[in-house]
């Protein structure tokens, strides 16, 4: 399966918000992976820095999800509060593409609506599936599977070849 559209940036900056919440990074690295996710204007104060982290915890929900229904609860819960209407844009010379919020929006507000526009627009594409949480123990990242066959089940192949050694060491 091939994911291409233009919200998958929101999707991949989904992840690592959470990521990065559970790493507790500082404000000028959650700055430049704002940036580095194409988020415009990602200057934070303080208090914008701690309503990220706190949409970080709304987030790991959707990758947490037991099942497509209760992934399904997620992301509505997220759109609900994340977005205020679907608009489509052509700005900097890009193709044709979806915004969720205004673009005047400050940058909490278009982080919410990226994220959760993209998450909702994968969750459609990958039919509820293919966004999860390491089963390495002691792992909490998350990832998004876009990978051909949709079966990954680490955050990296670090963590999966960590757990196939401890599952090798612990059956001899």
């Amino acid at each position: 399966m091939l994911f291409a559209h233009d919200n998958m940036p929101g999707v991949h900056l989904s992840a690592a918000l959470v990521n990065a919440a559970v790493s507790e990074v500082a404000r000028p690295e959650l700055e430049a992976l704002l940036d580095e996710h194409g988020i415009r204007r990602p200057q934070l104060d303080v208090e914008q820095a701690a309503l990220l982290e706190d949409w970080a915890v709304r987030l790991r929900a959707v990758f947490a999800a037991e099942d497509v229904d209760a992934r399904t609860v997620a992301v509505n819960a997220l759109l609900t509060v994340g977005t205020t209407g679907v608009y489509l844009t052509t700005h900097d010379g890009r193709r044709p593409h979806l915004h969720f919020t205004p673009e005047d929006d400050d940058v909490v507000g278009r982080v919410r609506a990226v994220t959760a526009g993209g998450l909702a627009i994968f969750t459609v594409e990958s039919e509820g599936e293919r966004l999860g949480t390491c089963l390495r123990a002691g792992c909490r990242a998350v990832f998004v599977d876009t990978s051909r066959n949709g079966r990954r089940r680490y955050c990296s192949a670090r963590c999966g070849n960590y757990d196939a050694v401890h599952r090798h060491r612990s059956r001899t």
